[in-house]
């Protein structure tokens, strides 16, 4: 390992600026959140999204794991600081500390990233949209789940849970370095967009005129919209989407949850695909 300049003091800035990014109101003013423990930051050393500098505690560094990420990180050219565990603490949000912490910054993502057609491949476009999800778990496997399934990107409307709190990266397992990401989108630009660019709208419902979930063509281009855990896909979307589908179940739980649900179309888009 290189060397690292090392913080004492609970009032340096670093430490200052890790701490307030756990709070959604920081996070927006400074536009940075924080990735906490090794998985995580491994998969944000590897990726493209720009880390601002990093927190490694003196227990960490004792671990092959951790060095070889601080490495990683060094020479991409990334400020890295050594800290004692109880500084490091003051920084952290984990209940049990892994002793190592990246701030980042937001990576802005465009509609021409999120509908860009996979060139190799030839695969059409699939979006997920989340409209008004709020349980930060659900969020974090909603992505995990969508970038293992092959997924172009995710588009988060407005109302939807802040995706870069702490327990929704988390949950995200790292996938949310790997998939374009676009919040705070409004309903109107979303149908403007798909519209625009020929991409036809399907959303989660139980009425008369949804289909199977299986029967609906997720080949074509398509944006599928999953809705608050309560209430669902807003009427204003509903009324405006191309088609609609649900997922036939027996016994008497009267829905999914979110993440479930996701997962079970994702798999039948993934697998329409994959048979082609």
């Amino acid at each position: 390992m290189l060397a690292i300049e090392r913080i004492e003091s609970t009032s340096n800035s670093k430490i200052k600026l890790a701490a307030k990014l756990h709070s959604p109101k920081h996070r927006k003013a400074e536009n940075m959140f924080v990735a906490e423990g090794v998985r995580l930051a491994e998969m944000a050393a590897r990726s493209e999204w720009p880390v601002e500098f990093a927190l490694i505690s003196d227990s960490a560094v004792n671990n092959p794991r951790a060095v070889a990420i601080v490495e990683v990180l060094q020479e991409k050219g990334c400020p890295v600081y050594q800290v004692s565990d109880q500084l490091y603490g003051k920084a952290a949000d984990t209940v049990t500390p892994q002793g190592l912490l990246l701030v980042m910054s937001l990576r802005i993502f465009t509609w021409q990233e999120m509908l860009k057609v996979n060139e190799e491949e030839t695969v059409a476009p699939l979006i997920v949209v989340l409209d008004g999800v709020q349980d930060p778990g659900n969020a974090g496997n909603i992505i995990r789940t969508a970038e293992a399934l092959g997924c172009s990107g995710i588009v988060c409307l407005e109302g939807t849970t802040d995706i870069f709190a702490d327990k929704v990266v988390r949950s995200s397992m790292g996938s949310l370095f790997n998939i374009p990401v676009m919040t705070g989108v409004s309903p109107y630009e979303l149908l403007d967009v798909c519209h625009e660019n020929e991409v036809p709208l399907i959303a989660t419902a139980v009425d008369d005129t949804a289909v199977r979930h299986y029967l609906a063509d997720y080949v074509s281009p398509c944006a599928i919209i999953f809705g608050n855990e309560g209430n669902g896909v807003s009427a204003q979307l509903l009324h405006e989407v191309d088609q609609k589908v649900y997922i036939p179940m027996s016994g008497k739980a009267e829905s999914l949850n979110v993440s479930a649900a996701v997962a079970i179309l994702l798999y039948e888009a993934f697998r329409q695909r994959s048979i082609l």
